[in-house]
């Protein structure tokens, strides 16, 4: 249905989106997240033209519509978008704001659009609010019948652009019912969106953005329970993170715990997991990582909440899994990491290889109190 293609967008010299690649297939419902600041608003406005690209293709239905000549007013009846301020007219009631772009671009008759106006507020849970005027509306149920409204042009996808971000928290689940609703009719959406239950729930796949890239893409069992890549899982599931990439040929010991300790102190590690910390770092990389590589790139990530501590590895080198490896060497290093990270995890892909340790929040003590 669309194909986005080498997308790339900047503002005064700034670059927003770098290389997007996506392929919006019909019937699909779209989560786009990520951090603040990624381009996910932006990707949303270059679909249906709101932005000009600065270069790359947005194929749809097999035309490419940054091509000299697009229609762009037809393409954003095709394309309707629903913004995060609700943009109703003030002076015309809710129905009236949803017949007025089928009346004036569809070219439908009062009476016709009226019957589908009157239809959607139905489906929206408004059909009691049909002459009130926007101002007489709560947030939530002005965002209801602005979804009406973009639903009035018959569009073959929504866009949905943070829909609830201006609404009192008390509003948000009204719209989210909505959306809900519409997502099983089979209309095709793609939704930026924070609320992460609610994109776990709804979609069929799920976009993760960072630095204006599709960083990571999946359906929700993926991204939610397993996420592939290091910044997605950090995003997720709330970490803070700390990286390095260290050589074993100039490795300080003393200042690497140095500034591990600093990290995990600054997000309230206690003291019995610092050390936790320590001696998982310790053993995986001086026993079972550096006899194998000359360079290993480190992410540690602290769980905001639980302090539940991930640790990513990876190396180039031969498909061995350290944890598993048979040097009488390592066997002390493995079975102290065996007993403090149950839930390790080994890949190798392309010389390339990540090993992924959890390491479990430890108890402190409580001194005596």
């Amino acid at each position: 249905m669309i194909t986005v293609k080498h997308l790339q967008k900047s503002f005064s010299g700034i670059p927003v989106l770098h290389d997007v690649n996506v392929e919006i297939g019909k019937g699909e419902v779209i989560s786009v997240i990520g951090p603040s600041g990624t381009g996910k608003s932006t990707l949303l406005r270059c679909l249906n033209l709101l932005e000009r690209p600065d270069s790359g293709e947005i194929v749809v239905d097999g035309k490419n519509i940054l091509q000299p000549g697009t229609n762009a007013a037809g393409l954003r009846a095709k394309m309707g978008m629903v913004f995060q301020q609700f943009n109703l007219f003030p002076h015309l009631t809710a129905e009236e704001n949803i017949m007025l772009a089928p009346h004036s671009i569809l070219k439908q008759s009062k009476a016709e659009a009226r019957a589908r106006a009157r239809e959607l507020l139905e489906t929206v849970g408004l059909a009691d609010k049909r002459n009130a005027l926007p101002d007489e509306l709560s947030g939530g149920q002005q965002q209801r019948v602005a979804i009406a409204r973009t639903l009035a042009m018959n569009p073959e996808i929504v866009l949905f652009d943070e829909p609830t971000s201006a609404l009192d928290p008390t509003m948000v689940n009204e719209v989210l019912s909505v959306i809900r609703n519409l997502a099983k009719t089979g209309i095709t959406m793609m939704i930026v969106t924070h609320e992460m239950r609610f994109a776990r729930e709804v979609s069929t796949r799920v976009l993760y953005m960072d630095e204006g890239v599709v960083y990571e893409s999946g359906t929700p069992e993926e991204i939610f329970e397993h996420p592939k890549r290091p910044r997605t899982r950090a995003f997720i599931r709330r970490l803070d993170m700390l990286c390095f990439s260290l050589e074993r040929s100039d490795f300080d010991l003393y200042h690497f715990r140095g500034r591990v300790d600093d990290f995990a102190a600054g997000q309230f590690v206690g003291p019995r997991m610092r050390n936790a910390i320590q001696l998982v770092l310790e053993e995986l990389l001086e026993n079972l990582l550096f006899p194998r590589a000359a360079s290993v790139r480190l992410e540690i990530g602290i769980s905001v909440e639980t302090k539940e501590t991930e640790i990513l590895a990876a190396w180039d080198g031969d498909a061995e899994n350290p944890l598993n490896g048979t040097d009488e060497a390592g066997a002390l290093s493995r079975m102290i990491l065996a007993k403090r990270c149950p839930d390790g995890s080994f890949s190798s892909r392309d010389g390339r290889n990540e090993l992924i340790l959890k390491l479990p929040a430890q108890p402190e003590p409580n001194n005596g109190k």
